[in-house]
């Protein structure tokens, strides 16, 4: 009588040899989880597993941000460079507790890890008064029948309030495309967190490495003359000797005393295994191409694409701190518009930005010996 499907998995799962899950547990206790714990594409995830816990990933953010913050902005009306604008004043100070260049830091960086950038205005009466961050992971968006952004909800304080996403009041939402997602961006170490991960489970195993005795485990064998086990109190008691005495960076290199019976196989790396640090900087270069810092910046080994440092940080402003900062100044340019109630620009200063400092020389070099440009020509090369 053929047995229907559930009685013969029951009688598959019975016919199992004897022992074979206590087996594979033992063996997952040796190799670790068969799948390793991936980090979410989360704001807080990466926060923590990326800025806060890599190094690779804290200085790449740092990196890109302070570049981009340390851009000056201009304000056009037209052609004509506007001094001493409202939006200048407001950028230079956007509250009474954030000065410019830690708001700017603060945006780029939200912006790097989550992908999004939430910017709330503050109005005294008819004028736009601050500006203030919101955290991305505190903001979620607020979809109309047509699916369309209607308002951005902001849980603080265990309480939720609706900013509208246009009209007066509204929230300058920042974003770095997402090819899934109609209304959030991004981030860019979301590509590559098989690199982080891998990255920081280096970091743990070298640490773990350094607190047994900075070298590959051995084995104590017990090789007794007379045949047989140690008992239970003797291995533990063996167990808490080696732990107590023999384990940590400070007992590195310290005489191992064997008794009786015992006796110690020490146990080399690999070939394999010796590969470890090559897979290491493996990853510490995809996290930097991601966010788009060339790895000889990060003083990351192996990495040849540029002939030196100084093309490496020019690559570094022309291809991730120009783009970055030119998009923010349009979308700040339409958000301060509106608020201000007139038709202006703003554009990134290149003039006074530190990596362009030898383009711009070379520039102003060969605008200044070509005999064929008057004066007015000249500055118009130039950007005057």
């Amino acid at each position: 009588m053929r047995l229907p499907f559930w009685r013969r998995r029951e009688r598959l799962r019975d016919e199992r040899v004897p022992g074979a899950t206590k087996a594979l547990g033992a063996l997952a206790w040796l190799t670790g989880e068969a799948t390793g714990k991936r980090t979410a594409a989360t704001y807080g995830a990466l926060a923590r597993a990326g800025f806060l816990g890599n190094p690779v990933a804290h200085r790449c953010v740092r990196l890109v941000a302070e570049a981009a913050a340390s851009v000056p902005w201009l304000v056009y009306r037209g052609e004509t460079e506007l001094s001493g604008h409202p939006v200048l004043e407001l950028m230079r100070a956007p509250n009474a507790k954030t000065a410019g260049v830690d708001f700017l830091e603060a945006l780029y960086g939200q912006l790097l890890i989550s992908g999004n950038a939430f910017v709330e205005p503050v109005r005294l009466g008819a004028r736009l008064a601050e500006l203030h961050l919101l955290r991305p992971d505190r903001v979620s968006v607020a979809e109309g029948r047509d699916g369309w952004p209607v308002g951005y909800d902001y849980r603080a304080g265990g309480t939720t309030r609706r900013i509208p996403a246009d009209g007066e009041g509204a929230l300058l939402h920042l974003k770095l495309f997402h090819p899934l997602d109609d209304h959030l961006g991004f981030p860019p170490l979301g590509a590559a967190i098989a690199a982080l991960d891998l990255s920081n489970a280096a970091a743990r195993w070298n640490k773990a490495l350094i607190d047994n005795s900075a070298r590959p485990s051995g084995a104590l064998v017990y090789q007794p003359k007379e045949g047989g086990n140690l008992s239970v109190d003797q291995y533990e008691r063996l167990k808490s000797e080696l732990d107590d005495g023999y384990s940590g960076a400070m007992n590195a290199g310290r005489p191992l005393l064997l008794e009786g019976g015992l006796d110690w196989k020490a146990m080399g790396l690999s070939p394999r295994d010796m590969d470890f640090e090559a897979a290491k900087n493996g990853a510490a270069r995809d996290i930097a191409l991601a966010f788009g810092v060339p790895p000889m910046l990060l003083g990351i080994p192996g990495d040849n694409t540029y002939a030196n440092y100084q093309e490496a940080n020019r690559a570094f402003w022309r291809l991730t701190v120009l783009p970055l900062t030119g998009r923010t100044a349009e979308a700040f340019s339409g958000f301060l518009a509106g608020a201000m109630g007139e038709a202006s620009r703003l554009l990134p200063d290149l003039d006074r930005a530190a990596g362009l400092s030898v383009e711009r020389d070379a520039l102003w070099a060969r605008v200044g010996a070509a005999t064929f440009l008057t004066d007015a020509e000249k500055r118009a090369a130039v950007g005057y």
